[in-house]
């Protein structure tokens, strides 16, 4: 068992996660749109389990990760609590039963082999909720599938029964306004929305970014060390 976080840090906590809903709420209404139909998941990479229990204590139910063995460990620990589990890193085709096990939904399906590693690790008749994603640079070894590919992959991933493609997901580039790149992302979930209807979750917008992220149409929002604070020393 991990350690629990004293009072005082949980006071702070529950002062930075109200800061950023309340955020969320401007911006939500500066773009015409209503707070309640956007999805805050709180990234906990690196922090312990008792964390995570302390955003579930706040209402937290949506919480991402982005490597699989703290995944799992972090799910296999709060298995108890009725937590939405989010695998928001790279997957690799050999863990995809692993991210399977505990993730309600995979938001990053880049290519044909990993949406397939996905679907034979499936187990009765689960469906597992995933987002195609996609890769807003030039740099082709950055994760996601290009734009130009965005609609044959979403189209793989529709041919595969045990997954239910939900929408796109992507990473604003460095060296771009974000705004300009989520329009970008829009375009493409546009497209993807085209091959299906209901594919319509936009996962985009992190800590310096998800206010342009929902004036573009995020519909998920990954949101890491603004509401749990600065991560831990590994070292």
């Amino acid at each position: 068992m991990t350690p629990p976080v004293d009072a005082s840090e949980s006071s702070l906590l529950a002062a930075r996660l109200s800061a950023i809903d309340e955020k969320i709420a401007v911006a939500a209404h500066a773009a015409g749109r209503s707070a309640e139909e956007i999805t805050r998941i709180v990234v906990t990479k690196f922090h312990p389990a008792s964390l995570v229990r302390d955003l579930y204590e706040l209402g937290v139910r949506d919480v991402g990760e982005n490597r699989q063995q703290e995944l799992s460990a972090k799910q296999d620990e709060l298995a108890a609590l009725d937590l939405r589990w989010h695998f928001i890193g790279q997957g690799q085709t050999n863990k995809a039963a692993a991210i399977r096990r505990s993730a309600g939904v995979v938001h990053s399906v880049d290519r044909d082999r990993f949406a397939d590693a996905l679907h034979r690790a499936a187990d009765g008749d689960d469906r597992l909720d995933v987002l195609v994603q996609i890769n807003l640079t030039d740099d082709p070894g950055r994760g996601g599938a290009a734009p130009a590919q965005a609609v044959a992959l979403a189209e793989h991933v529709l041919a595969l029964p045990s997954l239910r493609l939900r929408g796109v997901m992507a990473v604003a580039p460095l060296d771009e306004e974000p705004a300009s790149a989520f329009a970008r992302l829009r375009d493409v979930a546009d497209g993807v929305r085209a091959v299906d209807p209901s594919a319509s979750w936009i996962s985009a917008g992190m800590t310096g970014d998800f206010v342009e992220a929902i004036a573009a149409g995020a519909t998920h929002l990954r949101i890491g060390s603004a509401i749990t604070g600065p991560r831990p020393d590994r070292g």
